[in-house]
């Protein structure tokens, strides 16, 4: 890792470096705050939390070949360096800030309420066509995740980091470590708003992503965002807009659904315009390749290499990745859930061969309207080409009701727990089905997911 000594990395956090000079400057190989990943040379950081300290395991990980921790503790008369500091947790975010400035690689920050890692993925599909690109992994998006992402960076030309949060002043931090040169904002949906409060809330929160952007930075926003529309002029810098409208910047039409094989369309930029082939369903997927084409063009790729990019996308486990199984068709997007997300997943379900069935469960961080969201969202789904919706959990039962309400004939079942439900499916579905599995994530559907891949029907 390029200039990471101790002493170095003690400056950047403001930390007491102990140990001899010769332990001072010498590198570190990795970082890291999980002590069962600790590599030969790495420096672990000491993390105190609610349920596990990450100080009891510095025995461990020095004993495994670490060259040093970081630790809140003074942990006196040892025979081996340590950075001590008054937060790990700032600490780790110092370190990461520290290091992309070392590196000098341009960095594509990606926020918004839905659709930042289906937007991230398409970005990286579309800036891989001619760079060494590394992405944010899993759910390495909030505060801790970014700079751990960022320690995973070596030869690679450009960063893409998603930048998710909960609360204000969360994004503000993760801005000063990433310092994008380029901001992206998906949209700004219902989602935190036991934090937030409101959409205006969630854009002023989402907005602190510029307050350590590049001066020279790049801004690319969802023209159709009626919140996001509203950025004209962000330190100077004119938002870049993508949209279904011709005034955007880099706009899509033509849509053409080709069921859940994906979706066709024509884009439309300053370049000229090409016919898009995307390979994943939904009119959400176009607003992500319109992303990607933006972000692109920023980086000077051209037409032809933008649509390789966005033909080349692929979808990743919980995140509307489709799995066919010998009994039926299972579109896994259990990863997380909020009234867009669900409106949208349900919307592309209508493309499905056969019977089209959605598994249903709690949503949450919606606030104190949060029942008011459920049956909204139960109302829209009662309008669509659907077969059968299963719910589960106590908001959703309010969705059901809607839906009940809102169309009669349409099957519907509420069930309070996800083992009951886990014990009807043999019964509510049928072979040739097409099954889409969402919820928010604590409700851990992806078990739902793997009896269902397992099932003969």
């Amino acid at each position: 890792m390029k200039n990471l000594t101790l002493l170095h990395l003690a400056e950047a956090c403001g930390g007491i470096c102990h140990g001899t000079e010769e332990q001072k400057n010498r590198c570190v190989a990795a970082i890291t705050t999980d002590s069962r990943k600790i590599t030969e040379g790495g420096l672990f950081v000491a993390i105190p939390g609610a349920k596990v300290d990450g100080h009891d395991f510095i025995g461990q990980v020095m004993e495994k070949g670490a060259l040093a921790v970081v630790s809140e503790r003074d942990l006196g008369e040892v025979d081996f360096p340590y950075i001590q500091v008054t937060s790990s947790l700032d600490a780790v975010r110092d370190f990461g800030e520290y290091y992309l400035e070392q590196l000098g690689i341009p960095v594509v920050g990606i926020a918004g309420s839905v659709g930042k890692t289906s937007t991230k993925e398409m970005i990286y599909a579309v800036l891989s066509q001619k760079y060494n690109a590394l992405k944010t992994e899993g759910n390495y998006n909030n505060e801790l995740g970014l700079p751990l992402t960022v320690f995973r960076l070596r030869d690679e030309e450009i960063a893409i980091l998603e930048m998710g949060i909960d609360d204000f002043g969360q994004m503000h931090r993760m801005s000063k470590v990433a310092r994008p040169d380029t901001c992206v904002m998906t949209n700004i949906g219902c989602c935190h708003l036991e934090n937030l409060k409101d959409r205006d809330g969630i854009l002023r929160a989402k907005a602190e992503i510029f307050d350590y952007m590049k001066e020279d930075g790049h801004i690319v926003v969802n023209g159709d965002d009626d919140k996001l529309v509203t950025l004209e002029n962000v330190k100077g810098i004119r938002p870049i807009r993508f949209g279904l409208s011709e005034q955007s910047d880099v706009w899509a039409d033509n849509l053409v659904t080709q069921g859940l094989k994906g979706i066709t369309c024509t884009i439309h930029t300053e370049k000229g315009s090409f016919e898009a082939e995307i390979p994943v369903s939904g009119q959400h997927m176009v607003y992500n390749a319109l992303a990607g084409c933006a972000v692109g063009l920023i980086y000077g790729l051209t037409l032809e290499e933008i649509k390789a990019g966005i033909a080349s996308y692929e979808t990743v486990n919980g995140r509307f990745n489709i799995i066919e199984t010998e009994s039926c068709t299972v579109i896994d997007d259990c990863y997380n859930a909020n009234p867009v997300s669900m409106k949208a997943s349900l919307q592309t379900l209508q493309a499905g061969d056969n019977r089209r069935v959605a598994l249903l469960g709690d949503m949450g961080e919606l606030g104190t309207t949060e029942k008011e969201l459920h049956a909204e969202v139960g109302t829209y789904a009662a309008g669509l080409d659907l077969d059968l919706i299963c719910c589960v959990g106590p908001l959703m039962e309010n969705l059901a009701e809607a839906v009940k309400k809102a169309n009669p004939a349409m099957e519907v079942w509420h069930f309070s727990e996800k083992a009951e439900l886990i014990q009807a499916l043999p019964k509510l579905l049928k072979k040739g089905d097409t099954i889409l599995v969402k919820a928010s994530h604590y409700m851990e559907f992806t078990e739902l997911v793997n009896v269902i891949s397992e099932m003969t029907l």
